[in-house]
């Protein structure tokens, strides 16, 4: 739909999204009528963003490291500082060894898995997810690449996968309960909690991870999970404890700081 065919008019729309406190009004206004098939759709969409809807639910999609992620209301959508965990994981594969086997928990919209794969020439990917509005759409968007089981974390893999995976990301939620009612409203309300709620310091989904994390990791298989700045030092001290060889780097760009932790030994993660 171009801006000047809709009955809305572009600088009504920007003027609506800046009123509800939109802070890239003149952004997401070219972003929603791009999107919008009809004048009847626009105005809904209007409407929705408006409310405090995520403009990732509004659009029905996310960009995440060029690609157009589907992200259905209800789903957890994929921040871009996650892409700096995405580029760790590509730098750490060694295109020589074959395919990699990837394994994404907590996937969420797939987004993680999907970037990684389309970056990859060979990728076994498989991917879970507790939520089940998260599985169906994590389904859609790795449709034809890997696979998706509704579970709590590695409980749905199939059992084969142990000892094979050269790359396990894990983008656990790591919000401290208490902090989670300080979210912005479009996380707070639209997003699940579960996708969110880290336990009283933030690490109880990463330590669960991390003491299953070696069974499942081939020998110089990595773990990656993103973690805040104030919590690097012991999330770092938890992937530690498991016994994985474990350094931290960060984005000062994307103000993103990501753990990553090897298991010792040599293996191509096939």
């Amino acid at each position: 739909m171009s801006l000047s065919s809709t009955p809305l008019p572009y600088s009504f729309i920007v003027t609506r999204l800046r009123a509800a406190g939109c802070v890239f009004a003149e952004d997401e206004a070219e972003l929603i009528l791009s999107t919008a098939a009809n004048a009847a759709e626009l105005a809904a969409m209007v409407d929705r963003r408006t409310a405090g809807l995520p403009l990732e639910h509004v659009l029905g999609w996310a960009e995440f490291r060029g690609l157009r992620i589907a992200v259905d209301p209800g789903v957890f959508v994929p921040r871009r500082r996650t892409e700096f965990l995405v580029d760790q994981a590509v730098g750490l594969v060694r295109p020589a060894d074959g395919p990699v086997v990837v394994v994404d928990l907590c996937c969420g919209s797939g987004a993680l898995g999907a970037a990684l794969a389309a970056s990859l020439d060979r990728v076994e990917l498989h991917s879970s997810d507790v939520e089940p509005a998260a599985v169906r759409c994590a389904r859609r968007n790795v449709a034809g690449t890997g696979e998706v089981y509704e579970g709590d974390l590695f409980e749905p893999l199939p059992a084969s996968l142990r000892g094979r995976v050269g790359i396990l990301l894990a983008n656990v939620p790591y919000v401290p309960s208490e902090d989670v009612e300080l979210l912005p409203a479009e996380a707070r309300v639209h997003e699940p909690r579960a996708a969110l709620d880290g336990g009283g310091d933030g690490l109880d989904v990463l330590r669960r991870v991390t003491a299953e994390a070696p069974q499942w990791l081939a020998p110089g298989g990595h773990l990656l999970v993103e973690t805040s700045e104030r919590q690097a030092a012991r999330a770092e001290e938890t992937v530690a404890r498991s016994g994985l060889t474990v350094r931290v780097v960060t984005s000062d760009e994307l103000y993103a700081t990501v753990v990553i932790g090897t298991r010792p030994g040599t293996g191509d993660g096939r």
